[in-house]
């Protein structure tokens, strides 16, 4: 781990030299408000790897020099000698999980603010077909609300609608020339609003000057945050999922593949501790190095099915639990096929 960090940081040094520079930061305040999360991050990313390697490492080691071989022969099944293996890479497993619902996000956290404050480049509403401060929310079954120009920092938008549809017809309307958050009373503030009521048989215009209204909405829901997903603690990313399927929100396959991939990654660096020990338990002509060579190549593999699986869920029709555990099904397969093939 220590020896990956090093080359972890000093690729990714040599790569934001330029927005280091930029940001006008001291080394000491870049580690603070970078690497700090930076670090843990990179961790919780290749740690599966970084079992496998140690596993293949050591366990080759043993093999090359007959260990193996004597403990089998000394009367021990070969499930017995992998007994070991199992319970060290449950530990470590269990060590994930808990690092990956609440540490791992807190520190990612850190590392996002830096990315979105001083790497990203921002993005205003001048852009053409996008603006990224307007907001189309579902509040509850009938009620859309739609909001332009949000000002995060005075808590204000310049433009704000709202409708009710019930079975395809819209049967009330509101319209407000500005939205304002209203501190003291924990509400939204509207000012020259236009109310509109449609019925089977008429329609009631009402103009009003100032009013206040309860949305099911904060200052803090009304934020286009990228890196949303990674800095929430497993808890609130569950709850943040719940409460934007409860308002209709689409394209949320993102967020329930981190979710669940918080739970498959911790069985994924089991699945690899056992899949390690019986490549590198058995004794070859080419040592540590065939051993290594085929643990990367099966590192690489899954990486890739991971990655596939992804896609195919955020862009497809994968479900997202499918898209996260897929990986480990399929290694599963391969695990089982290594185990019943080793010389026991």
């Amino acid at each position: 781990m220590l020896l990956f960090t090093i080359i972890g940081v000093a690729v990714d040094s040599s790569e934001h030299t330029d927005d280091f520079v930029k940001s006008k930061l001291s080394t000491s305040e870049i580690i603070k408000q970078y690497y700090v999360g930076f670090v843990p991050w990179i961790w919780g990313l290749l740690y599966p790897l970084f079992v496998f390697i140690a596993v293949i490492f050591f366990t080759s080691k043993m093999a090359l020099r007959s260990e193996v071989i004597s403990i089998i022969a000394s009367g021990a099944t070969y499930n017995r000698w992998l007994r070991p293996y199992f319970l060290a890479g449950l530990i470590f497993a269990v060590g994930l999980w808990f690092a990956n619902r609440y540490g791992i996000p807190k520190a990612t956290a850190i590392r996002n603010a830096f990315m979105a404050k001083y790497i990203d480049s921002p993005t205003g509403g001048n852009d053409i077909g996008r603006c990224s401060n307007c907001f189309y929310k579902r509040i509850d079954s009938v009620t859309y609300v739609g909001i332009k120009y949000f000002d995060t920092s005075s808590k204000s938008a310049s433009v704000f609608s709202l409708e009710k549809v019930r079975k395809g017809e819209v049967f009330y309307s509101l319209r407000a020339q500005k939205m304002e958050w209203d501190t003291a009373k924990r509400n939204w503030k509207l000012i020259n609003v236009t109310e509109r009521r449609i019925d089977s048989t008429r329609e009631t215009l009402r103009e009003i000057p100032l009013m206040n209204i309860d949305l099911k909405l904060k200052p803090v829901d009304l934020t286009n945050d990228e890196y949303l997903k990674d800095k929430l603690t497993t808890p609130e990313l569950n709850k943040f999922i719940q409460t934007e399927k409860l308002r209709g929100r689409e394209g949320l396959e993102a967020f329930e593949v981190e979710a669940y991939r918080r739970s498959a990654t911790p069985f994924t660096v089991l699945l690899l501790t056992m899949i390690g020990a019986i490549i590198a338990g058995r004794k070859t002509r080419g040592g540590s190095g065939l051993h290594l060579a085929l643990g990367i190549i099966i590192a690489a593999f899954f990486i890739l099915s991971d990655r596939f699986s992804t896609v195919f869920s955020v862009q497809g029709d994968l479900p997202p639990i499918l898209a996260a555990w897929l990986p480990n099904i399929l290694f599963s397969l391969v695990a089982l096929y290594l185990y019943m093939r080793a010389p026991k």
